[in-house]
């Protein structure tokens, strides 16, 4: 089967983050695969149904469904998944998942749990779109990955490298409180 030229680069269909009963904590879709809400919920069901009992916690694991390539990782109560068509790179799509999943560990100050993941939404939606835009994968090191994100949503010149965990835990507050004023 031969791509379209602008199918060429390497693409992503989705980026999964849900939680230990396959509820969404943040998602992100990148194509019309699923072009209603009730269908990306039910997609999100099926594959947290498929995964849940595997052992993806200590490396990535992929599977084939529904005629796409699916890559996933688990930490405490966070199931990450990334989606790719079924002619795409598996390898890639695993350095997306990685990249996500230690960018993601990188601003949760090694804290990956759910209640850590929602008090950071903003942070973690952030890494996303630094990851991928419009199915186009941007960047995958993770330190890129959270240092944009961090910058972005901190609004601040100081790196998150340089910040103490407590000056960045305070930043994210009044970030956060802030945009819920608004």
């Amino acid at each position: 089967m031969s791509r379209p030229h602008t199918d060429s680069c390497p693409s992503v269909k989705n980026i999964l983050l849900l939680d230990s009963e396959g509820k969404r904590v943040a998602v992100k879709y990148y194509s019309d695969d699923w072009p209603t809400n009730s269908a990306k919920e039910a997609f999100e069901k099926a594959i947290f149904n498929k995964t849940q009992k595997t052992n993806a916690r200590t490396e990535a694991e992929i599977t084939i469904f529904e005629n796409h390539i699916v890559v996933y990782k688990f930490v405490q109560d966070l199931h990450f998944f990334v989606t790719g068509g079924e002619d795409e790179n598996e390898i890639i799509l695993a350095t997306v998942l990685q990249g996500f999943f230690d960018a993601v560990g990188l601003l949760l100050r090694g804290r990956v749990e759910k209640s850590e993941a929602l008090e950071n939404l903003d942070l973690i939606l952030l890494c996303i779109d630094e990851i991928v835009d419009g199915g186009i994968i941007l960047e995958t090191d993770p330190n890129v990955i959270a240092e944009k994100a961090a910058n972005t949503s901190l609004d601040s010149s100081v790196s998150l490298s340089e910040q103490t965990i407590s000056q960045a835990l305070a930043t994210a507050r009044e970030h956060f409180t802030r945009s819920l004023l608004k």
